[in-house]
């Protein structure tokens, strides 16, 4: 598969995220856009993958550096689960373990395929702490090996004004739940 944006797309892209960029300074204060938009134009392949999560309604924007590899960091900033990330079970063990009524695919294995990673409990906190997201929808986040050995997964939400992880069967998937992710550029 192709990971290389044609020109035009990659201007459209740029586009749109400088503008959300300048609306929400406050989740990334003293960054300038141009340093950022730089980085991504001598990184095609992610710039491919943050196309992926805005194509599939994640709305990315920078949320800070990540010092020790040098990287902006951009995470799903949709006030919802991307919409078009839902009703997916977790990984492909669960989707292959299911049976009957089969979701279109797995969250772990699409986040692959568009290049990017599943947020960590923590990641999902501190994104929390830039506003309210998840109010009506749930979020699958990385599951450590001995939950899912069991055929569990976690996922969070914003409930009460307070943040919970919960867990459920990895076969699961609902209307609701999708996967915010997390991309180093």
């Amino acid at each position: 598969m192709k990971k290389k944006l044609s020109l035009s797309d990659q201007t459209a892209l740029y586009k749109v995220l400088q503008l959300r960029f300048n609306a929400n300074m406050a989740r990334h204060k003293n960054f300038a856009w141009e340093q950022i938009q730089q980085k991504l134009e001598s990184n095609p392949s992610k710039a491919w993958s943050l196309n992926q999560m805005e194509l599939s309604g994640g709305e990315p924007d920078v949320v800070g550096l990540d010092p020790i590899r040098g990287a902006y960091i951009f995470v799903d900033c949709a006030e919802e689960s991307p919409k078009g990330r839902r009703s997916l079970c977790f990984d492909q063990a669960a989707l292959d373990a299911r049976k009957e009524n089969k979701p279109v695919g797995s969250a772990v294995e699409i986040a692959e395929q568009m290049g990017v990673e599943l947020l960590t409990e923590e990641q999902y906190r501190q994104l929390q702490t830039m506003g309210e997201f998840d109010l009506k929808t749930s979020s699958w986040i990385q599951t450590p090996p001995n939950i899912r050995k069991l055929g569990g997964a976690l996922f969070c939400d914003r409930r009460y004004d307070h943040i919970f992880t919960y867990h459920n069967g990895a076969i699961s998937y609902y209307a609701a739940r999708g996967f915010r992710s997390i991309l180093y550029v």
